[in-house]
């Protein structure tokens, strides 16, 4: 399954809301209240015109101004009214568009946990982190400012154009001409103005994963005294970005002026208009202003919403970028078997013309077939890019075949749940993750079965396993303090870190991929000697290229262009990779 969310993803207004729903349905009886309180204030809105033009007809005009102040004081308390309502449903909104921006980064954080490493693998972290938060962002502000403004201008819009055609139909008709127009205009000019803000996005998201790989790196460059190639890179990424605002913000800019021409027009015929029927005796100044106050009325909306339409499109654009994560389905589809017992005379994992391919136009593994016997020793070979850590990954199911079948203990390894995977299949990665907390919190991390030990006890159960020296290591034992990403650690700290946490699993079958290759030499012997006091029914797969460390393998595959070959002896492996070397 292509996992690529670079790829181009539309979907229509009324395909968005109808996904949307599943997020406004816990908010129903609020959007309720502001539903109401929008229809009372539009209401008020719509009348206040037609008491300005009764007031002038009756009350200006003919100089009764007691009456004049009765209305003025009516007026007054309408504003209020108006005032109250309108701060009541902006609170509701602001709170209701919170709770789903709430929502919407757990469900979208929750989906991509559920997406396999394949995902990872053809998206930029930077680009994740700017659909997750910024995206996101738009979104919360359509539901929490856009959504009632567009509602409420909508009805007015209507409302006042049936008070329009009522009052006078020829006049109303000359007013709501302009408006044809606009449509046309907003329905060419549309697909135009979204394709613009998606692209925007896309490069913001592009240059935030920039930014992110570059913070993340930053050792690497200042190693390499490359700050120029960092600024570069951040340069040209902010200069599309930019480029590609401007372009949108011009796009979305596109409405109001239009709009605008357009509601000025419609005032010019009313106003022209209206003057000769007074003339004519079939109209009065109050009711021409009145008229006038509606038609603006009419079109201030539509000025509005043309703003609100620029803004929709940036939110529509944004929901593509979130939706196409939604609509992900992993492709590791796991199983509820929660026991792997073992069947004597059965391999404890097997190969069944397992291939596999990250690319389309070439395979790095093709038909293989291989058995991994419990409480061996096996050692995985070969150059670079040959597909070592491909079947290691395999093996922990990081990756499902394209192809065969990969089996644990006799059973398709699909049918365990994650839990009993996790538990019976440890790996050791060469730069191994650690996260922000103590040594303790690290060694334990998702060890539910050890989770309630005191520091004492799992000292006295690191010290069984043989890592009393090692622990020592560590200025303040299990209390030592991990920075993020565990930056204040040496890569040999870290993969001892990594070493206790995979042997306190005791797992079954324990990879591990290169494992000791950034490891003093003493310390690489004293861990394996903890390696050798396994339980006899753990089997270790070794990927290394020093070939010393799988001295002690019981047998020795070389992995290299699809294929998988029984090497036999340490002197055949390395004449087996030195004659790749001298092919290649």
């Amino acid at each position: 399954m292509d996992y690529n969310l670079n790829k181009e993803h539309k979907s229509n207004a009324r395909e968005a809301f109808s996904k949307m729903k599943v997020f406004l349905q816990q908010e129903r009886k609020s959007l309720t209240v502001a539903l109401i309180l929008m229809f009372v204030n539009s209401g008020i809105t719509m009348l206040t015109p037609y008491l300005i033009g009764y007031t002038i007809d009756h009350y200006i005009v003919t100089k009764m101004y007691k009456g004049l102040m009765l209305f003025a004081g009516m007026l007054l308390g309408i504003y209020v009214i108006s005032s109250i309502t309108e701060y009541l449903q902006i609170r509701i909104m602001g709170t209701i568009g919170q709770r789903i921006l709430f929502s919407l980064r757990n469900t979208i954080f929750n989906k991509i946990q559920t997406l396999p490493v394949k995902f990872f693998n053809q998206n930029k972290a930077g680009d994740l982190i700017s659909r997750i938060n910024n995206d996101t962002e738009n979104v919360n502000r359509f539901f929490s400012q856009y959504l009632m403004q567009f509602i409420d201008n909508v009805f007015l819009m209507l409302v006042t154009a049936i008070f329009l055609l009522v009052i006078n139909p020829k006049l109303g008709g000359a007013a709501l001409t302009p408006a044809i127009f606009i449509l046309l205009f907003v329905k060419f000019v549309n697909p135009w103005v979204r394709k613009k803000n998606a692209i925007s996005l896309k490069k913001f998201g592009l240059l935030s994963a920039e930014i992110q790989e570059g913070f993340s790196n930053f050792k690497t460059i200042v190693a390499f005294n490359r700050r120029d190639f960092l600024r570069e890179k951040i340069k040209n990424a902010n200069n599309e970005n930019y480029r590609a605002s401007v372009i949108a913000g011009i796009a979305n800019g596109l409405y109001e002026p239009v709009f605008t021409l357009l509601s000025n027009l419609a005032q010019l015929t009313v106003l022209s208009f209206g003057i000769y029927l007074i003339t004519q005796g079939d109209f009065t100044v109050g009711l021409l202003i009145s008229y006038i106050a509606y038609t603006i009325a009419f079109y201030r909306p539509l000025r509005q919403i043309a703003n609100l339409w620029a803004n929709f499109q940036t939110t529509m654009a944004a929901w593509d970028r979130i939706s196409v994560i939604l609509t992900m389905e992993p492709d590791l589809v796991y199983g509820n078997r929660t026991e792997a017992g073992q069947v004597n005379g059965v391999p404890l994992l097997s190969f069944k013309d397992v291939s596999f391919q990250y690319d389309p136009e070439k395979k790095i593994l093709d038909s293989i077939s291989l058995e991994l016997q419990k409480g061996k020793t096996y050692a995985f070979v070969g150059p670079t890019g040959g597909g070592k850590t491909t079947t290691a990954s395999l093996i922990a199911r990081l990756y499902d075949s394209d192809a065969g079948e990969v089996r644990l203990n006799n059973i398709p390894i699909q049918e365990f749940s994650p839990e009993v995977l996790s538990k019976k299949i440890g790996f050791i990665l060469q730069e191994p993750f650690l996260f922000d907390g103590s040594l303790k919190e690290n060694i334990l991390f998702a060890n539910n079965e050890l989770g309630n030990l005191s520091d004492q006890e799992l000292t006295v159960m690191l010290e069984k396993e043989g890592f009393g020296e090692l622990l020592k290591g560590f200025e303040n034992g299990l209390q030592t303090q991990i920075e993020e990403l565990g930056e204040s650690m040496s890569l040999g700290q870290k993969q001892i870190i990594a070493f206790m946490r995979a042997v306190l699993r005791n797992p079954d079958l324990l990879i591990l991929d290169e494992a000791t290759a950034n490891i003093d030499t003493v310390t690489e012997q004293q861990l394996q000697m903890i390696l050798d006091r396994l339980p006899k029914k753990t089997t270790k797969v070794i990927i290394a290229h020093r070939l010393n460390t799988i001295a002690n393998a019981d047998q020795i595959f070389f992995v290299n262009s699809g294929k998988i070959e029984n090497a036999g002896s340490i002197d055949h492996a390395m004449q087996m990779l030195m004659e790749n070397k001298r092919e290649s």
